[in-house]
């Protein structure tokens, strides 16, 4: 069913637009969090620009879902309304900001990451906005949905920084710490979401959240939070192969949420008729 009083799954956004939010707000993340691990040097530039690829690539999936690509331009035609216009001029900016921070932060200017950083923090922004502006979808349009996207990407950021910690090192106690908050802020913020919607959505959306949910609660955050607590006490080489392994536990859990939010859980509410015009009658049901 596309059309009618029963609520029926939105066929718009499929996995490429799932692969927009999942790859920039991963990437996003990763480019806040190098900031306030205080990264320096090449490691700074390589998160950096790995970020932004990221950023990259999920635009690039948007792209590809375009029936004509070649008018992709056409998204910028419409700020003053458009949460999809703002995210597009965000990630405009971001890019050349990012690439200019990344080769200032290579020559020592640690300071200049802080500038791609607060862009991407836009970027994310717009992204929660744009979600939340679908008021026709249920699952979108809660006031929570924003607070989750933004707790989602960072946690996603956060995951990725600790999947590469084998390579750059800088997992001290503060940025494991940080970690955790985020882990357990976006926990929170998902079962408060999903108490909200109890009962106000589509029997195949709860479903499709029920089960996220329990990907992102077990695996995506109580696995990687014993795993946290397991680097904290062993330290060294050991330690840092637990960290990695609790990024990508998280990194995963959050990608799987957005997957579901926007492929499985997209629908539409159908429609309502108070009074319905009967023959004969006034009002429905007074014969």
């Amino acid at each position: 069913m596309s059309f009618g009083p029963k609520p029926w799954q939105q066929t718009n956004w499929d996995w490429r637009a799932a692969g927009n939010f999942i790859g920039g707000g991963a990437g996003s993340g990763l480019i806040i969090i190098t900031a306030l691990a205080g990264v320096k040097g090449t490691a700074a530039v390589a998160l950096l620009l790995a970020g932004l690829a990221l950023v990259g690539l999920g635009l690039s999936c948007v792209w590809l879902e375009l029936g004509r690509p070649l008018r992709a331009l056409h998204v910028f035609f419409n700020p003053r309304v458009s949460w999809m216009t703002r995210e597009a001029i965000a990630a405009t900016v971001l890019f050349p900001v990012g690439i200019a921070a990344a080769a200032g932060v290579y020559g020592g200017m640690t300071g200049l990451v802080w500038l791609p950083a607060a862009l991407a923090l836009v970027f994310v922004y717009c992204q929660g906005r744009m979600l939340n502006a679908a008021k026709g979808i249920r699952a979108w349009r809660e006031p929570l949905m924003l607070p989750l996207v933004l707790a989602t990407s960072l946690a996603e950021g956060a995951g990725l920084f600790f999947l590469a910690l084998p390579w750059h090192g800088k997992g001290g106690a503060l940025i494991v710490l940080l970690f955790g908050v985020l882990l357990l802020a976006r926990a929170a913020i998902w079962i408060a979401y999903r108490q909200r919607l109890a009962g106000r959505m589509a029997a195949r959306a709860n479903r499709a959240l029920d089960r996220a949910g329990r990907v992102l609660l077990i695996g995506g955050t109580a696995v990687p939070m014993a795993l946290l607590l397991a680097v904290l006490a062993a330290g060294g080489a050991s330690g840092v192969a637990l960290g990695s392994l609790a990024g990508l536990a998280a990194a995963l859990g959050g990608a799987y949420v957005k997957f579901t939010l926007i492929t499985r859980a997209g629908f539409n509410q159908g429609f309502a008729l108070q009074e319905v015009p009967v023959r004969g009658a006034r009002w429905l049901g007074n014969g």
